[in-house]
């Protein structure tokens, strides 16, 4: 069976250790603290700093891996292309790795290289420069940190007075050793999906229905399968996503962000693996949820299709102190609530907005998805995280 070395050990990479598990792949997990949630799943663990090269390229010659896996931002990751040299096998692959990593190479790739349709965008490296780029696209715009993820160092600018919050909060919020931040003009969307896309080694690539997501500040609330759309939207968002994950090579799944507008389909983002919105397939509304479908992508193990089997909803669950100790209370009060499941995270300490946990919800194919979607938020409600 494969050795699979996860660089990043949060919830989503607590998921998919255990669907390795379920198969008998070994997986050692790896963060910058201990008792990381994917840690308490995986056959071993190591705590690193991953932005440390030297220490990364030790992990990898202490393990060999027959995989090596990334599941977040802040990672050396142009070690990785050292890596295939050797003969490893990155997922997706160490080009997908370095541009989706950085907002700047990505988001340069989809528009400029490929054509796809985004918000006209600037770059900034110091609060000068981000008042410059503010003058140029316009108010309002949103202004991210090129290396963040769930939200972090992001923020809107509405006016002169934001500029410099905005600057500050970026660098807070940024991962890694990258300073710069993308400027981003403000796009009038309808709604925005996730369309987690799924590229095979020796098959076709293959979309999962549409996920729609509510977020506040850039962090996913809830999100709710499937998504109502347009067909002609829905085929546009599949050619830009089979477009520009052709382009970084390799397989895997990937979470690819659109907003939905009058005018058509705007790329936004995209994640080189499962994404957070994406936890609603825990509700078991597809054949295989996100995490299964990574993993026997990255096998090499044949999907023949993906098909959605019933209507679902996630909301997360939210910490608003911070502890050393976080005590997830109020699971008696959801346990007999019909067609709902719970997962908490274990996450060994807590801060005000850090993600907790995440109830699901579901129905059948044909229900009213916005009664489920309530129903998630209001059984994530009941639970409180004490300090």
């Amino acid at each position: 069976m494969a050795k699979i070395l996860l660089l990043g050990s949060g919830e989503l990479g607590k998921e998919f250790v255990i669907a390795a598990q379920r198969i008998g792949q070994t997986v050692i997990a790896v963060d910058s603290y201990e008792n990381a949630p994917a840690m308490q799943v995986a056959h071993d663990h190591e705590v690193i700093n991953m932005l440390d090269g030297d220490a990364l390229d030790a992990m990898v010659d202490k393990h060999k891996p027959d995989y090596i896996v990334p599941e977040i931002e802040a990672i050396r990751t142009e070690r990785f292309y050292h890596y295939e040299d050797m003969g490893y096998t990155v997922v997706p692959s160490a080009r997908a790795a370095n541009f989706t990593m950085n907002r700047k190479a990505i988001r340069d790739l989809a528009a400029k290289e490929l054509g796809l349709k985004t918000a006209d965008y600037r770059y900034a490296t110091s609060a000068h420069e981000l008042k410059a780029a503010v003058d140029e696209i316009g108010m309002p715009c949103v202004v991210k940190p090129l290396m963040s993820s769930s939200g972090k160092g992001q923020s809107t600018i509405r006016s002169e007075e934001d500029i410099e919050t905005a600057w500050n909060y970026s660098q807070e919020g940024s991962r890694g050793d990258v300073a710069e931040v993308i400027v981003e003009a403000f796009v009038t969307f309808n709604y925005e999906i996730t369309l987690l896309t799924v590229t095979q080694r020796n098959g076709e690539t293959l979309f999962c229905p549409p996920i729609g997501h509510r977020q506040e500040g850039g962090d996913y609330q809830e999100s709710w399968q499937p998504a109502a759309m347009l067909e002609a939207h829905l085929k546009e968002a599949q050619f830009m996503a089979q477009k520009v994950t052709a382009a970084l090579t390799g397989a895997g799944i990937w979470g690819v962000e659109f907003f939905i507008a009058d005018d058509g389909v705007y790329f936004s983002e995209l994640s080189p693996r499962p994404h957070d919105t994406g936890m609603v397939t825990l509700a078991n509304t597809q054949n295989f949820n996100e995490f299964e479908l990574h993993l026997r992508a990255i096998l090499g193990l044949p999907i023949s299709e993906i098909t959605l089997e019933r209507t679902g909803a996630s909301a997360v669950i939210l910490a608003k102190d911070h502890s050393q100790n976080p005590q997830i209370m109020g699971l008696e009060s959801i346990s007999a609530e019909p067609k709902s499941d719970v997962r908490f995270f274990g996450k060994p300490t807590s801060r005000p907005g850090r993600r907790m946990g995440v109830v699901v919800t579901y129905d059948s194919i044909h229900a009213n998805l916005e009664n489920v979607v309530s129903r998630a938020k209001e059984l994530a409600a009941r639970i409180t995280v004490k300090t």
